[in-house]
């Protein structure tokens, strides 16, 4: 590994990353072909945020947050910083000062494949943490990583500048090379669903909406009346 921070990344393209923030995870991994969604374990440390921005990569040892400080200065306004460990680790390796420093440096979030701590602090401050863990446990300083290179966090493969967008449903990244077409897609699932969504709000069912009866009555589902018919 080398030990190494690279100052100057490209981004992912801004205006992809503003339709990824409003339309949510879910209907981005759709749009992306239900691909780039982290591992299922890293959760918000208090619900309701929803961000999208270029990410920031940060490759730390297990307990040490050094590169973490180390990364700060590298971020812009509107980044988010993406965390991950060269082995398994749920050690509190962010809190509240971090988040206090990121914060001023105009960070949307935090994505970190390791612990968290200062929970209460960061929701009363209103900065984002998707983690691992939540943990009171400490860290120390003591060795270095890298800052801007390729990490994998939670299953993922993230490059420095891929768009990551994080909500409620979990965290999915978006290769910059697919950003733009991504959004395109994205957004054009949404304008479905909100038709679809107008039609069951009158009561529609979606098994004929999505004209399901046919298809399940070929697949051999059959309805009865009374339990003894069956």
């Amino acid at each position: 590994m080398k030990t190494v921070v690279v100052r100057n990344i490209k981004r992912a393209d801004s205006n992809a990353i503003g339709t990824f923030e409003a339309l949510g995870v879910s209907t981005v991994h759709e749009a992306l072909g239900r691909s780039g969604l982290m591992k299922t374990y890293l959760r918000p440390i208090w619900v309701g945020a929803q961000i999208a921005g270029p990410a920031v990569t940060v490759l730390a040892q297990p307990g040490d947050n050094w590169m973490i400080h180390v990364a700060v200065e590298q971020c812009q306004k509107g980044d988010v910083l993406v965390v991950g460990c060269t082995t398994d680790n749920t050690d509190g390796m962010f809190g509240e000062l971090l988040g206090t420093s990121l914060q001023a440096r105009g960070v949307k979030g935090l994505i970190i494949d390791a612990g968290c701590r200062d929970v209460k602090a960061l929701h009363e401050m209103g900065f984002p943490v998707w983690s691992r863990a939540v943990s009171a446990k400490g860290t120390v300083k003591a060795t270095v990583g890298a800052v801007n290179v390729p990490v994998v966090c939670a299953g993922v493969n993230v490059d420095p500048g891929d768009a990551v967008v994080a909500d409620d449903d979990g965290v999915v990244v978006v290769p910059k090379k697919y950003c733009a077409e991504t959004a395109a897609k994205a957004q054009k699932r949404f304008d479905d669903e909100d038709g679809k969504r107008k039609r069951l709000a009158t009561g529609e069912l979606g098994l004929d909406m999505y004209n399901m009866r046919e298809p399940l009555k070929k697949a051999g589902l059959i309805y009865v009346d009374k339990p003894e018919d069956v």
